[in-house]
């Protein structure tokens, strides 16, 4: 028994004059009422009998703990077993009286074991509490029994918990999301970019061979020429030869006649007289050192033009090999970066040399860092140390290798001629190698990452755009001397040029 107060005293007469009947505004109110004068911590259900003479009705209330007297006193069999055993009337309508005295019998149930709650299907009670051990909602029967001892708490303790994670896990979602969209555009980026690169390799590799089949089709001119400049020759040579042998012959032929004449002749006086001028041999040429050439000495030029087809033929693989980009779609690494793993394979450590860095130049304790200060430092003056460099115009960066020779004094004419081969960024978006003239660069995304690779023995420094796994441009030339790393941050007269370049290890490089 318990005595109820608040929204559960009066007649029932009253508290249908309040509007106490379910569905009605009135129970809202009351219901308010009586948790406000009982703030209760934990939610239960207990059954209350009222000495009322009109009929009962639910009413929700709050009990204060799990082992109030009236939560102890209450039956085995749960109300919501009983409820839905018994299959309770609509709550639209009011109750039927209950038979025997003026007593009527109340439902009272708690806030949280409101219909709508699940219900624990062994106990029929509501999932009110839950268990960390297990990671499941149990009722209060189940807490006592097979979840004694275990790491509980109420159901909406845990939930205000994971509530509080989820402001994290949505931020993280949405760093995903953005992180795909920058991916899936910078993938658009490099196909759009690999289209244009295509495009212009397209061009300039038509204009390459065109220009090597005219120069294959000349010189194949020129052998067919010489050759038939040879076969002219002889035959002329071989003419002549044939004339003279046969004037020789034609003489020789009179010299037979006159002979067989003279041997005929009765003359004898004649004979004796011409016998002399006859007998001697007509003047004649020795033929036997004579002869024609019919070889034209094409053997060498063939075995000379057979070494030039392979290595030519070993220059083509090696440029297909090192000049034209991966795709930029393809998803398995092994197969989108075959020429950056290749270049990976011959990485060094690389730091700044800070006995060369020019007095503005401000460097990183571990000597992977360098950018432009706003005054000069007082450090030692050397040889190797720079003193100016003449870029023009408004610079953010100079990238490249640099001959140990290398003029680093005054105005320097920063060219291949001159030991220097790098790429420049100049208002940062434009990109060119210091050849001579330079050579311009349109790229469609600004790298951030930039890769030298130097093959020394074949005289080629190559820059990537680490990034987009992208070849940007090979210098070719014939190096005699060693050559160093060369870096310039460039100054700051914009302000906006500010941030160093840093030296980056390539198995840092995704």
């Amino acid at each position: 028994m318990m005595e109820s107060d608040g929204a559960g005293s009066g007649t029932a007469r009253e508290r249908r004059e309040r509007g106490a009947w379910i569905g009605g505004e009135g129970i809202e109110g009351s219901m308010h009422d009586f948790q406000r004068r009982r703030p209760f911590k934990t939610r239960a259900m207990a059954l209350l009998d009222s000495e009322l003479q009109d009929p009962g009705i639910p009413i929700l209330v709050s009990m204060s703990h799990l082992n109030s007297p009236l939560v102890s006193s209450m039956p085995t069999q749960s109300p919501l077993s009983m409820m839905s055993q018994q299959q309770a009337p609509s709550l639209l309508a009011p109750p039927t009286p209950s038979r025997g005295s003026g007593r009527r019998r109340f439902t009272l149930c708690g806030v949280g074991e409101e219909q709508s709650l699940p219900v624990c299907q062994t106990h029929r009670r509501g999932l009110t509490v839950y268990c960390r051990s297990d990671g499941v909602c149990i009722c209060p029967e189940c807490l006592a029994t097979e979840h004694q001892g275990h790491d509980t708490v109420s159901v909406e303790t845990e939930w205000m918990e994971n509530k509080a994670r989820l402001g994290v896990l949505e931020q993280h979602i949405q760093d995903m999301i953005r992180e795909r969209v920058g991916k899936m555009e910078g993938i658009r980026m490099s196909v759009t970019e690999l289209q244009m690169a295509v495009e212009r390799e397209t061009a300039g590799s038509l204009c390459v061979f065109s220009a090597l089949a005219c120069a294959v089709e000349r010189a194949q001119a020129e052998v067919m020429e010489a050759m038939e400049g040879k076969r002219k020759a002889a035959e002329q040579h071989a003419e002549a030869l044939i004339r003279q042998l046969e004037e020789e012959i034609s003489t020789l032929k009179r010299r037979g006649h006159a002979l067989s004449e003279l041997s005929q002749s009765e003359d004898h006086a004649h004979c004796v007289k011409r016998f002399p001028t006859l007998s001697s041999p007509p003047p004649t040429r020795d033929w036997s050192a004579v002869s024609v050439n019919s070889d034209l000495g094409t053997t060498a030029i063939y075995t000379e033009l057979a070494a030039l087809v392979g290595k030519f033929q070993e220059q083509l693989n090696n440029a297909a090999d090192m000049g034209f980009p991966p795709s930029v779609v393809e998803p398995t690494p092994a197969r989108t970066q075959p020429k950056i793993k290749r270049v990976q394979e011959y990485a060094v450590n690389v730091t700044l040399d800070s006995s060369t860095a020019h007095p503005r130049l401000i460097l990183s304790e571990d000597l992977k860092k360098v950018k432009c200060g706003d005054r000069l430092q007082l450090v030692p003056d050397g040889p190797a140390r720079f003193d100016r460099v003449e870029v023009g115009g408004k610079s953010d960066w100079d990238l490249g290798v640099a001959s140990e020779s290398s003029n680093r004094k005054g105005k320097i004419d920063v060219t291949p001629s001159n030991g220097y081969w790098f790429l420049s960024l100049r208002d940062r978006n434009k990109c060119a190698f210091r050849t001579e003239p330079c050579t311009d660069v349109h790229l469609t995304q600004t790298p951030n990452k930039i890769g030298v690779f130097l093959d020394y023995e074949k005289g080629q420094v190559s820059f990537y755009n680490v990034s987009a796994k992208v070849h940007i441009y090979t210098f070719t030339d014939t190096f005699s001397e060693n050559l160093h790393p060369f870096f310039s941050p460039c100054t700051n007269r914009s302000g906006k040029n500010d941030g160093p370049l840093v030296i980056t290890a390539l198995h840092q490089i995704q």
